[in-house]
């Protein structure tokens, strides 16, 4: 299969995968795992272990272990031990920071309310209690009509991670044509964060404006978008260009300070405004494409005789490619997740059930458990795809600037409440080279079910220890 080349069957691993660098405790990584706040590690070959395996020894452990007793005496005093790295479990973690007590009203009243907002209707299902739904904040929304089904904190301000990926995606994707063709330079990898996600761009090696985009929404590759950013003029231009999207796009929680989501002092974004760039994106065909692709093929170094090898990728997204304790969601197409050491897990979904199509976003689960962002997202699309009928909306998701004054008030060009229409429109599009969300909805349940099937190939056979969570043994 060629370089770029699309799989479609999720659930796959690859044996041509790259294997991601080691990174340094406390930085970035998009590997799609949730680790022990104590360890405030984002080692993607770590192994998520319980949080009780960090824990200090028992009394007595140091002096069976060759641990002498006056060093330790020596480090508690001097308060080393008061660190989590070395305290695991024994000091309680720092109290779980509440919501402002006022926030953005955008999309509506309700949605600047702290807690969880929601209208049942006589015979609606509940919604799953706080043990299930830990997350700091989190939405789902209708993606068609854009109506906030339930939310928990919508408009909270925290950091993004890899979600904002979605907004670099909906500021630069449109300027390029999929066949250009970049040889990435030395500068152009330049100022990426220690520990960034990769999917592996070689310098003075040429890749397709195709290979590229499928490196950012598969792999997560900061090294990829660093490369579109230096084909649209740099990355201070690409941050100044995405911050002035989300204004259009009335995404008013959001400031840029990394086009990759890599953490930095204040950076953030908040559920609604990565659910509206989800939703704006999902209205452009190549961005449904590559974000509803399980697994490619991307170029890789120069053989004998110049011909390029090329190695297999798999999304990271786990409610899309599947992972050895997670099944596929039914219907799911997209869109993006994310992790980091301040963000925590992040992740905004769509899928697809029947004419129903819902979106999701997820941030930062106080659960601390392997996938659990994926989980709770998963529990909020079952609840409602159940509920969809039942509930009364809590607000909205507003249209652009441009459409809708995020007020639900008609705007000088006559559009407000009816700005949803064309987002409809575009979302509801027939099938074709355009890419339709009725065709992405096919190949969803197409993904899933060959999601399964792998699935049950890896339950009857030993995983990779990667897979796992460890690094192979050398």
């Amino acid at each position: 299969m060629g370089s770029g080349s699309i799989r479609r069957s999720a659930g796959a691993l690859f044996r041509g995968v790259l294997s991601a660098p080691r990174t340094k405790t406390g930085t970035f990584t998009d590997v799609p795992t949730t680790f022990c706040a104590s360890t405030a590690s984002t080692d993607p070959t770590a192994s998520a272990a319980p949080a009780a395996s960090t824990a200090p020894a028992a009394p007595g452990r140091a002096a069976r272990t060759g641990f002498p007793l006056r060093t330790a005496a020596a480090l508690a005093a001097s308060g080393l031990l008061a660190s989590p790295l070395l305290a695991g479990t024994a000091h309680a973690d720092p109290k779980t920071p509440a919501p402002p007590a006022k926030m953005s009203q955008i999309g509506g009243d309700r949605l600047g309310t702290p807690g969880v907002q929601v209208a049942p209707r006589p015979g609606a299902p509940k919604l799953p209690g706080p043990d299930q739904l830990t997350a700091r904040s989190w939405i789902v929304s209708d993606a068609a009509s854009g109506k906030v089904l339930a939310a928990k904190n919508p408009h909270w301000q925290l950091a993004p991670a890899s979600t904002l990926k979605m907004l670099f995606a909906d500021t630069v994707l449109p300027k390029f044509p999929k066949d250009e063709k970049h040889t990435v330079k030395p500068a152009d990898l330049a100022g990426m964060g220690a520990g960034s996600s990769l999917v592996g761009i070689k310098e003075n090696l040429s890749y397709t404006v195709h290979d590229l985009w499928l490196g950012v929404f598969l792999r997560s590759g900061n090294d990829a978008v660093h490369t579109l950013s230096a084909m649209n003029g740099g990355t201070e231009a690409t941050v100044r260009q995405m911050q002035k999207h989300a204004k259009e796009l009335n995404a008013n929680d959001t400031h840029v300070v990394t086009p990759d989501g890599y953490d930095a002092p204040g950076q953030v974004s908040s559920a609604y405004d990565l659910s509206l760039f989800a939703r704006s994106g999902l209205q452009n065909a190549d961005f449904r494409e590559y974000c509803s692709t399980a697994s490619a093929q991307f170029p890789g170094d120069k053989g004998k005789g110049g011909k390029r090898a090329s190695f297999g990728i798999q999304n990271t997204n786990r409610l899309l490619s599947g992972d050895y304790d997670l099944k596929p969601y039914p219907g799911i197409a997209g869109v993006k997740n994310g992790s980091t050491t301040n963000a925590g897990s992040t992740f905004t979904g769509v899928a697809q059930r029947g004419d129903r199509k819902l979106l999701v976003t997820v941030m930062n689960p106080e659960k601390k458990e392997h996938n659990e962002a994926y989980r709770e997202a998963a529990r909020l699309l079952d609840w409602g795809f159940a509920a969809a009928d039942k509930v009364d909306p809590v607000g909205r998701l507003v249209g652009p600037r441009s459409e809708d004054d995020g007020t639900g008030a008609v705007n000088a060009k006559g559009k407000g409440k009816d700005a949803h229409k064309s987002t409809q429109a575009a979302l509801n599009g027939t099938g074709g080279a355009d890419g339709a969300w009725t065709a992405v909805g096919i190949a969803s349940a197409v993904l899933a079910v060959l999601g399964v099937v792998a699935f049950a190939v890896h339950r009857r056979r030993p995983l990779p220890e990667r897979v796992r969570g460890r690094r192979p043994r050398k």
